[in-house]
């Protein structure tokens, strides 16, 4: 049985590794969950001495393959939950992710079956992110960063990288969205940001947001 707090290490650490071919620091975890790297310390402790994590002496962690089904498990409610709040609850994208936080950790898994049946086992969830399923295989999607998307190229939007409210709503302001589509007219060398045309308008997109948005061709 795994703590809230545990739970949300897993999913971090799982997170974290997603986007490194190293072990995951102990510096890395505490700036990602905005704690104490003794904190971490502490806990990685016990996720070791409870076989979900792997750890080398100066190096860092890898989850154990428990650890790893566990976080999987944490995403997969996660995303269901977001995607039940959006498209069952009426509720905004920018809005469900801290609720999700909150009811990822139930531990019922006869409901979390339900609930992806009753939504139709969806694919991804309302920004984009692959949903897991129940065997914790996620589904495959061909995308790639609007900010290396070819010059004069027409693509859909597919997913995020990232779902922070601030985020979202810049977003909604910039009439992106998932299914949106938009061609990119122009680059510009000084700042890496771009120019794209979306619903008959021209918008300029900084380097940070088109990093974070996933585009595949049409």
């Amino acid at each position: 049985m795994t703590t809230l707090a545990e739970e949300n290490y897993l999913k971090a650490i799982l997170k974290l590794s997603q986007n490194t071919k190293n072990l995951v620091s102990t510096n890395a975890i505490a700036h990602e969950l905005n704690t104490k790297a003794s904190s971490v310390t502490e806990m990685i402790k016990k996720l070791t001495d409870k076989k979900f994590l792997i750890y080398k002496k100066y190096k860092g962690v890898y989850l154990s393959e428990i650890g790893y089904k566990n976080a999987i498990d944490i995403i997969r409610k996660h995303r269901l939950w977001e995607y039940f709040l959006v498209y069952k609850m009426k509720f905004e994208w920018d809005e469900v992710h801290d609720i999700a936080e909150q009811l990822e950790h139930i531990k019922s898994q006869k409901l979390i079956n339900s609930l992806d049946k009753y939504l139709g086992m969806p694919k991804f969830d309302p920004h984009g992110e692959p949903i897991p399923s129940q065997e914790g295989l996620f589904p495959k999607s061909i995308s790639t960063p609007l900010s290396n998307y070819p010059l004069k190229s027409i693509g859909q939007v597919v997913g995020l990288c990232e779902d922070q409210s601030s985020f979202l709503n810049h977003l909604d302001h910039l009439s992106i969205a998932i299914g949106s589509t938009l061609r990119i007219t122009r680059k510009i060398e000084f700042d890496k940001s771009i120019e794209i045309e979306i619903n008959n308008q021209q918008v300029n997109i900084s380097h940070e947001v088109a990093k974070n948005i996933l585009i595949k061709d049409l």
